[in-house]
């Protein structure tokens, strides 16, 4: 088969050429030229699948079978070669052999935020690498691929595209992988699938749906990957994930104004007081770049607003002065109580209740519904329960009551429960107060020290080097150092990502 001319090479499949050349290759031959392929469905005749019982359905529209790449032609192997060579060895010299393939990788930006991986090259296996995208994905670029995978295309056997379901961008990511995917499967050569695939351990699953009588396409993800999805854009607009788009450094002075603007708005549109929050938390962390201790007036009026605007979004409030500053002071009208189904932003506002010892404050967000946050269906179950916990905790609960609910947060946050946010985010920022506040109701006041210390050098370690405003602070963290400070527990103040000025109360005002 001429690797130019042939009918494969135009899409077509013709049976003669998947037959060319048969022969008697002895076994080292074999394992030393065969490669895993992958090929369209739809190009398997029966007379072809007799003879390849080795070949399987690996995805909606795709089989995997081996072939043998000469100098000349490519040969599909049969069922006989298979046996010659051995399965298992074939199986390990063809994924082998097609790592070592020389392939073309590059980034391409899409608008927005969404980037596609691409891997391309003029052998017919390229497509075929895709079955062990993860390994592929550390050769070209030198990191592994997100525990929730990536979204992939192979539109032709020359090339694959593939995008990490990393952050929010995944959202755009799927409708352009489909574009792209379809353009590039008309033009071909070598048509392989229009589909989008999900990649997850090693397995694909199809999200691309053809309507055969209609011919047309939709794209419907799993109930699994769809749970990732909206998990991964709440995160992500929130700023909580540590991302390229979140490493810049906010200007603190467009953020204040962007905060003041936001606030001064709700006159006239009251559903935007959840990116008025938004903002002025952002705000409050970003002044920690240059008032770590949140010694001065500027950084304490943040994070002060920040509460207030919190409280307000999910127990209402009176009109209030909010402080930005010496001498900027924005209205914030009368605001009815109607929490949003927003479990990651409650938190946030008792967290800030509980760091500015706001106790009316807390127990006022203590009494907003379980049933209204347990709407959010952007959250795994663990968040739900340390929720509940503590609600418990702030009302007075009997301590077996809050150890009980302790312990199912703890379960529910395990690697195989979570559905919603990745692995890397839960352990090392989302679970933290949770590991810490149980050396808090255990009274262990060495434990707690250890575990406070740790939970900040992973804070540290996620975010790394980024000027994201979350970076700054580990607010989960601070909010229950602040309750063992105040209980008595000896918290080493000189420590990263906790502002001394607010664990030991000397820099907290009356709020409005």
């Amino acid at each position: 088969m001429n690797r130019d001319n042939s009918p494969e090479s135009t899409g077509i499949p013709d049976p003669r050429v998947q037959w060319a050349g048969l022969g008697g290759e002895s076994a080292e031959e074999l394992l030393r030229g065969a490669l895993a392929r992958l090929l369209p469905v739809e190009s398997f005749t029966p007379e072809m699948a007799g003879n390849l019982r080795h070949a399987r359905l690996v995805a909606d529209g795709l089989v995997l079978a081996y072939a043998l790449d000469g100098p000349t032609s490519v040969r599909i192997l049969t069922d006989g070669d298979v046996a010659r060579a051995g399965l298992q060895e074939l199986s390990q010299a063809a994924h082998a052999n097609l790592m070592r393939m020389p392939v073309t990788y590059e980034e391409v930006p899409l608008e927005g935020r969404a980037t596609l991986h691409s891997v391309y090259g003029d052998s017919h296996f390229v497509a075929g690498t895709a079955l062990y995208l993860s390994e592929l994905a550390r050769q070209v670029t030198g990191e592994s691929l997100p525990a929730a995978g990536a979204l992939v295309v192979v539109p032709t056997r020359h090339l694959l595209a593939y995008h990490p379901i990393a952050d929010g961008s995944v959202a755009d990511a799927v409708n352009d992988l489909a574009a792209y995917a379809l353009g590039a499967y008309e033009d071909g050569p070598g048509s392989l699938s229009p589909r989008v695939y999900w990649w997850h351990r090693g397995a694909l699953t199809s999200l691309t749906v053809i309507d055969e009588d209609t011919l047309t396409f939709s794209l419907r993800p799993p109930q699994q990957l769809l749970g990732l999805m909206k998990g991964l854009v709440r995160l992500d607009r929130a700023g909580r994930l540590s991302t390229r788009a979140a490493d810049r450094a906010p200007d603190i002075a467009a953020l204040t104004r962007t905060t003041a603007e936001s606030i001064a708005r709700l006159a006239q549109e009251p559903s935007g007081l959840g990116d008025a929050f938004a903002s002025a938390l952002a705000l409050a962390h970003a002044h920690c770049a240059t008032d770590p201790d949140v010694s001065g007036i500027d950084a304490w009026d943040a994070w002060a607003t920040a509460l207030q605007l919190g409280s307000a979004l999910f127990t209402g409030a009176p009109p209030t002065q909010c402080h930005l500053g010496e001498d900027h002071v924005v209205q914030l009208p009368a605001t009815p109580a109607a929490p949003p189904a927003d479990a990651r932003a409650w938190l946030d506002a008792l967290y800030l209740a509980v760091v500015c010892r706001e106790h009316e404050r807390i127990a006022r967000l203590c009494g907003v519904p379980l049933e209204t946050l347990r709407q959010d269906d952007s959250v795994d179950t663990y968040v739900l329960h340390w929720i509940d916990t503590l609600q418990s905790c702030f009302s007075d609960g009997s301590t077996d009551t809050v150890v009980e609910k302790l312990l199912a947060t703890m379960q529910t946050s395990m690697p195989e429960a979570l559905t919603h946010a990745p692995d890397d985010f839960v352990n090392r920022i989302d679970y933290q107060p949770v590991a810490i506040f149980h050396r808090l109701v255990a009274r262990d006041h060495e434990a707690f020290g250890k575990e406070l210390a740790e939970a900040l050098a992973e804070h540290g370690g996620y975010w790394g080097g980024s000027a994201a405003p979350r970076a700054r602070v580990a607010l989960g963290p601070l909010a229950i150092a602040c309750l063992a400070h105040d209980q008595g527990f000896p918290v080493d103040p000189a420590q990263p990502h906790l502002p001394t000025y607010l664990l030991n109360r000397q820099r907290i005002e009356t709020i409005p």
